[in-house]
């Protein structure tokens, strides 16, 4: 828990404090995935993800994939109580498909995705007990099912004359990516962008909302940013990338959410030698819980911690201080980070530019070992 020995952990990759992550999640997310390799390999890894997130993909293919998809799909809500927690995980793995691979949302395919996923989601956080009706022996089968899905996408891509602008297609374009990976390696690292971008991004768009539903001073601030976007356009224009780096609010609002809900509690570090740290001896293989969650509630870097307070992000650099682990640190910083910034600022620009919303009932949270409300988080939604 403290700031400056988590700050070493994860700065001294090198130094024998490797990623450590279940062994249910390297045998569900497959042993190419990111977060089961370390030195060149997790270099090379590294560099084909941040390929496919540079601020050149974002700006070009990705923003308007992702504004397409939620000025379209968020077209319903006025007059409906929603859960807020089934529909975000909806709206956002739904929108990480059509990212990825060029999924419709209404057809079969995005249907089955979705059934396998959610088991896949379940059995990464599960005890490896490989018995029928396990969440792990059901996880290993929902990766089996999703990656043969993946795999035809991919030969018919191999068959077809047709182009598209997604990911699956960058990563194919072998002549000009100098990422080139076999097939097994694309399909694992889809998998991985499925995986990693879909619940920290659903979870903090949820509780995004929670909060400016909380705070009406930060909700009129940041919608005041979005109607001022809104009324230089023409009615269904589409965001660009310089009105996205325009929102700084909206990022603030983002950055505090992931603070105060703590989105992601912790990471896995295992030793690959015995290791000495604060005085302690760590034998060799063992795991060590890098637990950020202390330090998002420490008052030293965070006065009055418990408060929602987003203008903390813009009155100074709160990023770039030393014990800024919201997406990690060290060589694994979270390399989606900007991509997951983009989804939920522009979930949240057509949620706050056509809707108001009131909870409906109290609802209750849980904090480990993810964020969940066990009972959903249910809004009653009109339009603005």
């Amino acid at each position: 828990m403290d700031a400056e020995l988590n700050r070493y952990i994860l700065m001294n990759e090198s130094k024998g404090l490797v990623a450590g992550y279940p062994q249910s999640m390297l045998d569900i997310l497959g042993n190419s995935n990111i977060a089961a390799v370390h030195g060149p390999a997790h270099k090379f890894l590294r560099g084909a993800l941040l390929s496919l997130v540079s601020p050149q993909m974002l700006r070009d293919i990705v923003l308007p994939r992702i504004d397409r998809f939620m000025s379209s799909h968020l077209t319903d809500w006025d007059g409906k109580i929603i859960n807020l927690q089934d529909h975000t995980k909806e709206v956002i793995f739904l929108s990480i498909m059509d990212q990825i691979a060029s999924i419709d949302p209404r057809s079969k395919r995005a249907d089955y995705f979705k059934t396998h996923f959610f088991k896949l989601v379940l059995g990464t956080l599960s005890l490896p007990i490989n018995l029928p009706g396990t969440n792990y022996r059901n996880g290993v089968q929902a990766r089996k099912n999703l990656l043969s899905m993946l795999r035809q996408i991919l030969e018919e891509r191999k068959a077809s004359n047709e182009s598209y602008k997604d990911m699956l297609s960058c990563l194919m374009k072998t002549d000009e990516n100098k990422y080139k990976l076999n097939d097994d390696e694309i399909l694992d690292l889809e998998l991985t962008l499925m995986y990693s971008g879909y619940e920290t991004v659903s979870t903090t768009s949820m509780m995004a909302l929670k909060f400016l539903h909380d705070n009406p001073k930060a909700l009129e601030e940041i919608r005041k940013e979005h109607l001022a976007i809104r009324e230089r356009k023409k009615p269904n224009e589409p965001i660009n990338f310089d009105e996205l780096k325009s929102m700084k609010f909206t990022r603030a609002v983002i950055l505090e959410t992931s603070r105060l809900a703590t989105v992601v509690n912790g990471v896995l570090r295992k030793t690959t030698h015995d290791v000495e740290l604060n005085g302690y001896l760590i034998p060799k293989g063992w795991r060590i819980y890098v637990f950020t969650r202390e330090i998002n509630y420490d008052t030293s870097q965070y006065p009055d911690p418990l408060s929602f307070n987003p203008w903390r992000w813009m009155e100074k650099n709160l990023e770039s201080h030393n014990y800024f682990f919201l997406f990690g640190g060290g060589t694994r910083l979270c390399p989606a980070k900007e991509l997951g910034i983009t989804e939920i600022s522009t979930f949240l620009h057509y949620i706050l530019t056509r809707y108001r919303w009131e909870e409906v009932g109290e609802t209750k949270l849980e904090k480990f070992p993810r964020v969940q409300a066990p009972n959903g988080m249910h809004m009653r939604f009109s339009s603005y």
